[in-house]
């Protein structure tokens, strides 16, 4: 068991841009021939969208520089910093501005006129995104399988904060697209423009809980969010793998970017050997753990006999 396998995520982004961008385009057109509230909340939902995928492959590509001496563990945190933005920009963006077109049609309703490109670009729109969010949910569900996790699970627990916004928008669009589709069905069966105006408000309120959600999640990751239970058991099994050790006494893992980990330890090393052969066993072991890509930085300290032995039932 690994934490977070480094999948090919920016392919999921750049689909999800490709997706995200005609999509826009489509509803925005839309917006403007049928006059429909809840379409015009689409059309900011899916410009929201965009960009933030603008943002989320800026935080692949900083994150993605290596260590020097002004960033001695990496630029990974930059991954959290950009999805953050982007995860800013959707609730400012779309979810505001769908809640205020809204309760504007509420208060000025507005009728709408060709209800048929509505529904046209409505159907366009979820198969484009449908695409995009089988991509991401793919990519997610072999994650989980490999980390023995359910799929939801693995998208609010992964370090890898591009994955979960792409996951989570492109859900979001979906059923956002389904109340805008029953906002229209119900303004063109009643005539009143009531439903429609509800349709863009909940899209907003939509996009304001996954924009909350997302915000939250790399806060966590920014602070210092503590390893699982299973990824703490993986890198035990792997200290103890080595002959050289024989058990651990203490053992500290912080995420420091997406699938990046700076590991501290105290160990305790088989038999009883000279000094300098103990330090040398000790850096041997830090740097082939730093060689495997989920290590940023390994540091490894004696233990004392009297320290108790941490006990991992897995390992």
């Amino acid at each position: 068991m690994k934490p977070d396998k480094p999948p090919r995520v920016s392919l999921t982004v750049l689909i999800a841009f490709a997706a995200n961008i005609l999509v826009a385009a489509a509803k925005s057109a839309a917006a403007l021939v049928s006059g429909s509230a809840s379409m015009t909340a689409e059309a900011a939902h899916s410009w929201a969208d965009t960009g933030n995928q603008v943002f989320l492959l800026i935080a692949e590509r900083k994150a993605a520089r290596k260590r020097d001496q002004t960033h001695p563990m990496g630029y990974g945190r930059e991954a959290y910093v950009w999805s953050m933005i982007a995860a800013f920009g959707l609730f400012t963006a779309g979810a505001v501005v769908s809640v205020m077109h809204g309760i504007q049609q509420l208060i000025t309703p507005e009728p709408a006129g060709d209800f048929t490109i509505a529904y046209v670009v409505l159907g366009i729109a979820f198969v484009l995104e449908g695409v995009s969010f089988t991509q991401a949910f793919r990519q997610s569900r072999k994650a989980a399988r490999e980390l023995d996790r359910n799929t939801l699970e693995q998208v609010l627990k992964s370090s890898d904060p591009t994955l979960r916004a792409v996951f989570a928008e492109d859900g979001a669009a979906l059923i956002g697209l389904l109340i805008a589709f029953a906002g229209i069905a119900l303004h063109q069966a009643t005539g009143s423009t009531v439903p429609d105006a509800v349709g863009s408000i909940l899209v907003g309120i939509l996009l304001a809980v996954v924009a909350v959600v997302l915000i939250d999640r790399n806060r966590r990751f920014l602070v210092g969010q503590a390893v699982t239970s299973d990824v703490e058991e993986a890198m035990a099994r792997r200290l103890l793998r080595f002959p050289e050790i024989e058990r651990i006494t203490y053992l500290h893992l912080e995420f420091v970017g997406p699938r990046r980990l700076y590991l501290v330890a105290a160990v305790d090393i088989q038999g009883d050997h000279r000094e300098h052969d103990v330090a040398v066993a000790l850096r041997r072991v830090e740097r082939e753990l730093e060689d495997h890509e989920t290590v940023e930085e390994a540091v490894l300290t004696l233990a004392t006999a009297d320290e108790p032995s941490l006990v991992f039932p897995a390992a």
